[in-house]
């Protein structure tokens, strides 16, 4: 017969700690014993260590206020549940224990922004069960204009999800707020973990919402920069031109072309007038002004004479 096991001094707590005490150890000691946390040469003990908390854990939410010591060789003892044992859990993997937002690129937008709901912080789900098991994501789009990805914006979003009170699954509305920092792309991904649906004995899934962009009228971003196009006749291309244009900020922008030939493929680089680069303060990338050139239909005889005249020494 071997020793039986106090699960009190597995989880280094009084033998009067509260039920928010025990999770609270709980939470605290399967972080520092987690196996992926550990190198090999000591995960064997890690994984030991990891499932005995589990289950000290599991019987003491259970039977909290019984003599509470088991004979693991006789498979139970004084004053033990009387109940078989099955082995806790196998670990959770290390995403269950995702830290803060993740770092970013330079002149990219950021990959991940995490959120974590209370629930996934204490380590259990709302049925107080150490769980190993988490449902796959739900992911939804976040639709943003230009302009609110430029300036930063706030947006309030509600979905529904499937929540376990008192061992039944519920459907639930919830709302979250979502503050869109200036500069990020579609593509960028907000998690909001443990926000998603519940089952029992499992932890809550994540809620993923993916920044999608609305088409604008004028501009067409590329990465950091903004590109627009303009439409200028073969006259003005050749003979100088004076156009204005509103910025996506708003602010009246004039330009003047007297001594530049604008010709095919040409474009205009205005630097420091594109989008806000979401991982560098003040910094911008470019306003790129593409001119597509509109060449007549037709032309009389003696237009074709003219033009023939004025280019055939200049070209």
């Amino acid at each position: 017969m071997g020793k039986p096991r106090d699960f009190y001094e597995v989880l280094n707590i009084p033998k009067n700690s509260s039920p928010q005490r025990i999770r609270k150890a709980y939470k605290t000691l399967v972080k520092q014993w987690h196996p992926d946390k550990h190198p090999i040469s000591t995960k064997p003990e890690a994984e030991a260590m990891f499932k005995a908390i589990a289950e000290a854990y599991e019987a003491l939410i259970e039977i909290q206020g019984k003599p509470l010591f088991v004979d693991y060789d006789s498979g139970g003892g004084v004053g033990a549940p009387n109940r078989s044992r099955s082995r806790p859990p196998a670990p959770a993997p290390a995403a269950s224990f995702r830290g803060e937002e993740d770092n970013r690129k330079p002149r990219s937008q950021p990959k991940d922004v995490h959120h974590t709901s209370s629930s996934q912080k204490s380590g259990f789900g709302s049925n107080s069960a150490p769980a190993s098991r988490k449902p796959p994501p739900l992911e939804r789009k976040l639709e943003c204009t230009l302009e609110e990805l430029f300036n930063g914006c706030k947006k309030e979003i509600s979905f529904d999800r499937d929540v376990v009170v008192n061992g039944s699954v519920i459907r639930k509305e919830e709302t979250q707020k979502i503050k869109v920092k200036p500069g990020w792309q579609k593509g960028t991904k907000i998690t909001f973990e443990g926000m998603g649906d519940e089952r029992p004995g499992c932890l809550p899934a994540d809620v993923i919402y993916m920044i999608a962009e609305k088409e604008h009228p004028f501009f067409k971003r590329v990465g950091d920069d903004l590109v627009l196009k303009i439409e200028i006749p073969l006259v003005n291309a050749l003979t100088g031109w004076t156009f204005s244009f509103f910025l996506i900020t708003g602010e009246k922008m004039t330009l003047s072309f007297r001594d530049e030939i604008i010709h095919p493929g040409y474009e205009k680089v205005m630097e420091g007038h594109g989008m806000p680069l979401a991982n560098k303060k003040d910094r911008r990338g470019d306003l790129r002004i593409r001119f597509q050139i509109r060449f007549p239909t037709k032309l009389s005889e003696e237009q074709r004479n003219v033009i023939q005249e004025a280019l055939k020494n200049g070209c």
